[in-house]
């Protein structure tokens, strides 16, 4: 079991929430990236990358109801998708049926070593305690080939954020924040080179400031 400090399995809390609010989250996000043009540009740079790298497979870790999975097919990618939540998942194959998805966790892909071209987190490691995520970051540097790069997308700060409701809904999620200093310790200490980081200011529906790293897995 996964637990996190309180004792709670964190992974089955995850699971079970987002299955309960899957399509209230669907219908919040579905247009969520025509609002953030920071994000757009940073997932353009990303697919850039992965193609003029040989276009191979990319993996959306965390991938939710797959609209990031949609959108980078959209940029050209073959990307496919891996989620906790059975609920998130039959949205994805619905919403966006052009992509391969599986159930799985972030602690422990379902993938062969250096299947993947590129991979990316987007705003899903930000459910994994501290003391757990240099695991998940293993676990996507395991997966990658030589050269192949890492978006990740986080919410920026210090201290965790705690939701028991969403539109009704109850829950019990934990929003991990990250500061930009910390994602490039984690990605130097799991073998990464980190090529940037971006900051963004909140927008008022938005609790804190925004993360983006890019960072690639060495050649040798």
């Amino acid at each position: 079991m996964t637990t996190a400090p309180d004792g709670q399995d964190y992974v089955a809390d995850t699971r079970s929430s987002y299955d309960a609010m899957a399509e209230a989250y669907a219908d919040f996000v579905r247009h969520e990236l025509d609002t953030f043009p920071v994000a757009r540009a940073m997932l353009a740079v990303f697919a850039e990358l992965v193609l003029a790298g040989g276009g191979g497979p990319v993996l959306d870790a965390g991938c939710g109801v797959g609209r990031i999975c949609g959108h980078l097919g959209g940029l050209g990618l073959d990307v496919s998708g891996v989620d906790l939540s059975p609920g998130m998942l039959a949205i994805a194959r619905r919403d966006h049926p052009d992509h391969a998805y599986t159930e799985g966790s972030l602690l422990d892909l379902p993938a062969e070593d250096a299947s993947y071209d590129g991979a990316l987190a987007w705003y899903s490691l930000i459910h994994v305690p501290p003391a757990d995520q240099p695991r998940a970051l293993a676990e996507l540097h395991r997966v990658l080939r030589p050269g192949g790069h890492l978006l990740l997308a986080f919410q920026v700060g210090d201290e965790p954020s705690h939701r028991t409701d969403a539109a009704g809904i109850p829950v019990r999620l934990t929003f991990h924040r990250i500061n930009l200093d910390a994602i490039q310790v984690l990605l130097r200490d799991a073998g990464f080179d980190v090529v940037s980081t971006t900051w963004r200011e909140r927008e008022p529906a938005e609790k804190s400031p925004q993360g983006i790293a890019l960072a690639r897995k060495p050649v040798a």
